[in-house]
């Protein structure tokens, strides 16, 4: 397969501007870009998908730059439930520097910043420079303005496409970036853009506009959240153990899509996944295997066998072989359930809705189905002490095989 052909197979071109652009990715080097804002410190599990995109285009050949956009930033991309809340300068500048950490980190991308070549234009400049060439009727009829329309859209709001369109036209005049990247919900601005720069240097020229399918659950809700909240790409605040276990999970019907999409199997090893999956599902070795490529690229070799390790401890119950910091990531990812400190083991187990009733709490601890932190507890007036918590004041209990129940003790 070539380049293109592998991105469809894969199922990471949703639309391009042009029938061209197949030619140029598979012959030429393309400088492209990919943009995101900085709304938050971090980026999460759902960018990973369009990171990777660009991540096999330079592995092509093709030379990527990363825009993050401490502009743009400030103004927030229209989105469908209604106006974003204005960040500070303080907030957008202290995550611009978080992401530009950590997008170097992980994927060693050229980047920039669209408050550079943004903050010094002045409002007759932009409006006679750039809004002179935007049609209104043009702009309301984009998707993600046109879906505002009814509740209402700022002025603000409605400004960003000129502003990113702006960003696409000053990186092809300085960098000879030609092609611009992103999910399906920028279409109407990366055609915005193309349409600034042809009316800037004239209608044969030669640039791109790609743009990805979103990654979704099968019920069609956003992809990248957990029980817990979104699955961030910062390990300290998803580590990679939580990490490993939301891939872990994933279920049957959506799994060989998320390889195809998040990892750099070949087409080979995918296809021998996919006839294990209809074969035993139950093995999960399709989700395991998408866990851990993940995992390894996010994070590194030692971490994934961190991982694994918590893993496996508490699958056979032994948690007792887990280093403190181990214990850590995993218990602070699962669910907390509050009691009083110092109650009997019994009123716990009812208190943490471990059991339906002192009775059935009483049975399951005489029947040696709970451990406390790693040990058997049969004694029915055993004192549960946040004294004896695993870390951070917390409690692990075990009931039956399979199912651990985190406890935080309130100090009275």
């Amino acid at each position: 397969m070539n380049l293109f052909e592998e991105l469809k197979w894969r199922g990471l071109i949703e639309s391009v501007s042009s029938p061209k652009l197949e030619e140029e990715l598979n012959n030429g080097s393309l400088t492209f870009y990919i943009g995101t804002d900085p709304t938050g410190d971090s980026l999460h599990i759902g960018h990973y998908s369009s990171f990777l995109t660009a991540k096999r285009l330079k592995a092509a050949g093709h030379h990527p730059i990363l825009l993050v956009g401490g502009a743009t930033g400030f103004i927030g991309d229209p989105k469908a439930s209604g106006e974003r809340n204005m960040l500070t300068k303080e907030q957008l500048a202290h995550n611009y520097e978080c992401l530009s950490k950590q997008v170097k980190e992980i994927f060693g991308f050229q980047m920039v910043n669209n408050l550079d070549w943004t903050k010094d234009i002045t409002v007759i400049d932009f409006l006679r420079d750039y809004g002179k060439h935007f049609n209104i009727n043009m702009m309301i009829n984009k998707e993600t303005v046109k879906r505002r329309l009814e509740s209402g859209i700022s002025y603000t709001e409605f400004s960003y496409m000129i502003l990113q369109s702006l960003d696409f036209l000053h990186l092809y005049e300085t960098y000879n970036c030609r092609l611009q990247l992103g999910g399906q919900d920028q279409w109407g601005n990366i055609t915005s853009g193309l349409d600034l720069i042809r009316k800037k240097h004239g209608t044969d020229t030669s640039c791109y506009g790609l743009t990805m399918p979103l990654i979704t659950k099968s019920d069609g809700t956003k992809f990248g959240k957990s029980e817990n909240g979104t699955v961030w790409l910062d390990k300290r605040k998803t580590s990679a153990y939580a990490l490993y276990q939301f891939l872990v999970n994933t279920e049957d019907a959506k799994v060989i899509e998320y390889l195809k999409r998040l990892t750099f199997l070949t087409k080979d090893e995918i296809d021998e996944l996919e006839t294990k999956l209809n074969a035993d599902a139950g093995k999960r070795e399709a989700q395991k295997a998408l866990a851990s490529e993940v995992v390894r690229d996010l994070h590194g070799e030692a971490e994934l066998q961190k991982a694994l390790h918590i893993t496996e401890c508490f699958f056979k119950g032994n948690i007792k072989e887990l280093a403190q910091d181990e214990l850590h990531d995993a218990l602070k990812e699962m669910e907390k359930r509050e009691v009083a400190d110092q109650l009997t083991l019994v009123d716990v187990l009812v208190q943490a809705k471990i059991a339906s009733s002192k009775r059935e709490a009483r049975e399951l601890i005489s029947a040696g189905s709970i451990q406390v932190n790693g040990d058997k507890q049969q004694d029915l007036q055993y004192i549960v002490d946040r004294v004896h918590a695993l870390c951070e004041g917390m409690t692990l209990i075990k009931k039956g095989k399979r199912n651990y129940f985190v406890i935080e003790q309130n100090k009275s």
